[in-house]
């Protein structure tokens, strides 16, 4: 059967409830709505609306101020059973020849996908009769459905009736069903004559008369969750959040939803060549709203896998649209794209990269026409409107016809984004450096070795690649720069001894990671502190420093020293640099691996960050180890410890609950000063320690960090924080 083929099927929804307390739940905020408002959103997922009855109380007319006289409604005068409310839509029914689902609203936790599912079985098995049941550990009240050797449904056991057979039984009667329109009220009326009026009975009949019956059932209990106390609806709303953050919640619906850097999604699941199209034409609204066509976007793409693809899509969507799109020729780092939307005076700039998220993934970041992240309130604009369209809601113009028609054009801007990076640094007393710098690199498989190996060139910096070739298996683990990743290139710094620098930048390069002269792999948060007096003591670049909550304290001691502002924003790069712009700062940074300074773009740049260093310990003709030893004579030293977890439903509901319920007043034996929550949940100490619990935006981790003056110190705040959230 197709969906040509599928039967007409009308909703009957209820709620009218059995009492005013159950009437007025179905009006309390459930996620971004309300209970009845989110049941019928599952329900026109399956019907359209305006085939859709709900049956209202006679006296209660708070559910139509709600939603509305845009729907049907029918009214129950008389609260005699689930039965009697579906009577009550009889003549919005009569005449009509297919099917009736029948749902309550007070059930928002049923997916959209069972409800599909029942109306496809039903239609598929050419039943007259079909009822949604659900397997629960424990059945607790619910009827059970028993079924025979074949698995043909024979009967509904109600809970005070059960059998010791029937009480082993998992598999229960949610309640909705469909049913053929020629049975539906002619049944209904023969039972209420006999004095039974409820859904139940109705299905106990249908079953006991032979009638052609289907089923269809659900594995997930939350599914299951009715709205009749206010303990159910908090219970409803865990449910919520454990759905919004499941693994399987982008392989269910497929929507594009950004996180704190871009959308991310799997490939072949959530990252889709049809996903990219959506998301483009969103963008291209946007760039239509604003008036902005003319100045046109600009695109390019990293290495991994339907990168080229997701770029000719996106031009196509664009030139579509009749908004002219720059297409960077080959791979290209993102920090290249970054400074190419202000360069090129383009309205947007996209690159496709999931950064250093694992091989399997893809994504896109978007950088506005000054360079930078758009906020929330932006991105979630496009991800509603992206998620809103069909592939026929799209317009393209095919990539040859559009290059022909001048919307399409093909352009390389390396050469002025290594330009402008050699016009940041002092190239000629690199150049003029009697002993030249050797430096070890590794890329990670990513975009990084034509940039940096030219600026490095340039400045007559020895650089020697590893990893550079293009693999878009990134060598079979996520290219993060972190101490794990990078093992190759310590031993190869150690074991050669000629290296005064081994320098890595993840798969998208806007990330560094640095190891030292003997082969020490240096945290970015020591490389942030560094760089900060560096730049404001050596090159005399006065200004404060901002950096995100999860990063090193240390930068603040520095900011104190040198008698400039300081500045923590919420994690995401697009927060530091604009925490930047509001004190003006000097540089800003986070531990995962991003820096800037003013003046350059407003996004992280590892290239930049890893020349840079190569000209600070030219200028300073200190090797690395002794400049951190220099700088911590100034600060004192902070050791930081960072680990996670995969991050369950469970948890993401659980673990701000037992905040919010039990706040911690001392950790570890030191007393708790403060506890922020605008970013995760950031305890501070009155020692000056502190420790993070926060769910990462860009993969599902729950990510914990402490930081204290020792290592066992802030190994202590660990374990602590991993008993806190049972981890």
């Amino acid at each position: 059967m197709t969906q040509a083929d599928a039967r007409a099927c009308k909703a009957v929804v209820l709620a009218a409830g059995h009492d005013q307390a159950t009437r007025d739940l179905l009006l309390r905020g459930l996620a971004n709505s309300t209970v009845i408002e989110q049941c019928l959103a599952n329900v026109t997922a399956v019907v359209p609306a305006k085939d859709v009855i709900i049956v209202v109380d006679e006296h209660d007319h708070s559910v139509r101020q709600l939603l509305g006289e845009s729907w049907t409604y029918v009214t129950q005068t008389v609260q005699a059973g689930t039965g009697d409310a579906v009577r009550c839509a009889r003549h919005e029914l009569a005449g009509f020849v297919g099917d009736v689902l029948v749902s309550y609203g007070d059930t928002p936790m049923l997916r959209s996908s069972s409800l599909r599912g029942l109306k496809w079985k039903h239609e598929l098995k050419q039943a007259q009769f079909s009822l949604l049941t659900a397997i629960l550990p424990d059945a607790g009240d619910y009827g059970r459905v028993l079924r025979d050797q074949s698995g043909r449904v024979t009967e509904i056991v109600e809970s005070t009736d059960l059998t010791s057979a029937a009480a082993g039984v998992h598999e229960v009667n949610v309640g909705a069903y469909i049913i053929d329109n020629e049975l539906l009220i002619p049944k209904l009326d023969e039972l209420a004559a006999t004095g039974e009026h409820r859904l139940t009975e109705l299905a106990e009949h249908l079953i006991g008369d032979g009638t052609v019956v289907a089923s269809y059932a659900i594995l997930d209990p939350d599914e299951v969750q009715g709205i009749n106390t206010d303990a159910e609806l908090s219970r409803a709303a865990d449910i919520v959040l454990k759905r919004l953050f499941a693994p399987s919640h982008a392989v269910e619906t497929g929507q594009i939803a950004f996180g704190t850097g871009g959308w991310r999604a799997k490939i072949g699941e959530g990252y889709t060549i049809h996903n990219v199209r959506r998301l483009c034409q969103a963008i291209a609204n946007e760039v239509t709203r604003n008036g902005t066509e003319k100045m046109g976007v600009v695109i390019g793409g990293d290495r991994r896998f339907l990168s080229a693809e997701s770029v000719q899509a996106a031009a196509e969507v664009f030139a579509g649209n009749n908004i002219a799109a720059k297409v960077l020729v080959e791979d290209v780092p993102t920090p290249l794209v970054t400074f190419a939307v202000p360069y090129v005076e383009c309205a947007y700039g996209l690159i496709f990269t999931a950064s250093h998220n694992p091989p399997q993934y893809n994504g896109l970041k978007v950088f506005r026409a000054d360079g930078s992240l758009p906020l929330e309130d932006e991105t979630n604009r496009y991800q509603v409107e992206a998620n809103s369209f069909t592939q026929a809601d799209v317009v393209a113009l095919d990539y040859g016809l559009a290059t022909t028609a001048g919307l399409v054009t093909e352009v390389d801007l390396t050469n002025a984004y290594v330009e402008a990076v050699e016009a940041l640094l002092d190239v000629p007393a690199m150049r003029q450096s009697t002993t030249p710098l050797r430096v070890l690199i590794d890329p990670m498989y990513g975009t990084s070795q034509l940039t940096l190996g030219m600026i490095l060139s340039d400045a007559r910096v020895r650089a020697e690649f590893i990893h550079e070739r293009h693999n878009p298996l990134f060598g079979g683990h996520s290219p993060a720069p972190s101490l794990e990743a990078l093992s190759t290139l310590i031993e190869m710094v150690k074991s050669r001894g000629v290296f005064n620098l081994g320098m890595a930048t993840d798969g998208d390069s806007d990330r560094i990671g640095i190891v030292d002269e003997n082969g020490r792999y240096v945290s970015t948060n020591e490389l942030l502190v560094l760089i900060y007096w560096y730049l404001h003591e050596v090159r005399g670049i006065t200004g404060g420093v901002v950096r995100n909550l999860s990063t090193t304290h240390l930068l603040d001691r520095m900011a104190e020293h040198l008698g400039e502002k300081h500045l923590e924003v919420p994690v995401g790069f697009k927060h530091i640099t604009a925490g930047m712009q509001q004190i003006d700062a000097l540089m800003g940074g986070e531990s995962s691996g991003g820096f800037t300074m003013r003046g350059w773009i407003l996004g992280k740049d590892g290239i930049f960050a890893c020349a840079l260093v190569c000209e600070m310990l030219v200028k300073t003709g200190k090797p690395l180890s002794q400049l951190l030893d220099e700088v911590f004579a100034i600060t004192g030293r902070l050791t930081q410890i960072e680990t996670g977890v995969p991050a369950t439903p469970a948890m993401r509901v659980e673990v701000p609950r037992r905040m919010t319920a039990a706040a911690p007043s001392e950790v570890a034996g030191v007393a708790v000063e403060r506890i922020d929550t605008y970013d995760g949940i950031k305890i501070r100490l009155v020692d000056g320690s502190w420790v993070l619990l926060r769910f990462s935006g860009t993969e599902p981790v729950l990510r914990m960090v402490a930081e204290a003056d020792t290592t066992e110190r802030t190994q202590q705040l660990i374990d602590w924080v991993k008993g806190f959230a049972g981890a």
